[in-house]
């Protein structure tokens, strides 16, 4: 599938970066080339992996220049840039904007432009009904690239998307955090027990997009079924895993731009969506600018159908979430008594 290929990763020194580079090095692909803006994370990254299959191109996914430059002789791209961090996007709404969705199109434009075969968007759980600055972001990501895939030449590049929840122990994620709280012997500081999230692993995030990636149509928006847990149980399956299962856990309270649960299919969405055992498939809503296919015909199943949310999905107890975490990489280093870096 890959042999001989090029794969050109936005955003690639990141966590998702990271792990597309363990899976990919040692098959038969040609060139991976990473796009990102910090030389620094890519001279860590690069001296980390020592493969002369990775080309590193400095530049912003804001400038269509460099990305014209970089994705020259490209077959896919994964794109994962993007301003990810809810409280920095809330202070700072048009540098998301910027990023998320002008950058996404600035992605598309070079794709096509260079013939790129396959381009998969990465999002988010918080694209579906948002209420904060970054979930607005990748909602309208979203919307940019199921508009760019109505127009383009199947048979030249087909655009497709991938929609997540929590990764556990990516960059910036809970589990690091109570992992160096409980270190320095601080209590652990959760927002709200009850609130829910769904999780799943940096292998299963990388999965998605390959199977997005094979089986992808123009347009088409993939979501795999994951658990769901409540912060508190999460905090809890920590601590006890550590050996330390009376630390203190302190409530601080939901922070400005929190919803108490994530949705990974909004309940039109789901109406659409097609069942493929452990994914569901949303095919784009193709339908032209003639209004009375929006305000005079409605759908029963509209009002008879739920959302995919993080309280209805089935949540895990604090063992199985326990077997969900000591399964990471990162886990089994802390277990160990390492000291390991959260993007590795």
């Amino acid at each position: 599938m890959f042999d001989g290929k090029t794969l050109l990763i936005t955003g690639g020194t990141g966590s998702f970066g990271h792990a597309v580079l363990r899976r990919f090095l040692k098959t038969g692909i040609k060139e991976i080339r990473i796009f990102s803006r910090d030389e620094k994370k890519q001279d860590d990254q690069r001296r980390r992996f020592r493969d002369a299959k990775l080309q590193y191109y400095i530049g912003d996914v804001r400038d269509d220049r460099t990305l014209l430059s970089a994705t020259r002789g490209v077959d896919f791209i994964f794109h994962a840039a993007a301003l990810k961090q809810v409280p920095s996007c809330e202070f700072h709404p048009m540098e998301a904007v910027r990023t998320n969705v002008l950058g996404t199109d600035n992605v598309l434009e070079a794709a096509i432009a260079n013939g790129v075969k396959r381009v998969v968007c990465l999002s988010t759980d918080k694209a579906v009904y948002p209420v904060n600055a970054m979930g607005v972001s990748k909602a309208m990501m979203e919307k940019v690239f199921i508009a760019k895939s109505r127009n383009v030449d199947a048979a030249r590049t087909t655009i497709c998307g991938t929609r997540y929840g929590n990764v556990l122990a990516s960059r910036g994620s809970v589990v690091p955090l109570f992992v160096s709280q409980i270190r320095a012997k601080r209590p652990i500081t959760i927002t709200d027990p009850n609130m829910t999230r769904f999780i799943m692993s940096l292998e299963e995030a990388v999965d998605l997009v390959i199977f997005g990636f094979q089986h992808g149509l123009n347009g088409d928006l993939f979501v795999k079924k994951a658990p769901s847990v409540k912060i508190g149980v999460l905090a809890r399956a920590v601590t006890e895993l550590m050996g330390v299962p009376d630390h203190p856990i302190t409530v601080i309270g939901t922070r400005h731009g929190e919803k108490r649960y994530e949705t990974l299919l909004s309940r039109e969405e789901m109406v659409i969506a097609k069942d493929l055992g452990d994914f569901f498939r949303v095919p784009p809503d193709n339908r032209d600018l003639n209004y009375a296919s929006y305000f005079d015909v409605g759908e029963t199943k509209l009002s008879e159908t739920e959302d995919y949310n993080s309280d209805n999905s089935g949540l895990i107890n604090v063992a199985a979430t326990k077997v969900k975490i000591e399964k990471l990489d990162f886990m089994r280093r802390v277990l160990a008594g390492e000291n390991p870096d959260e993007d590795e």
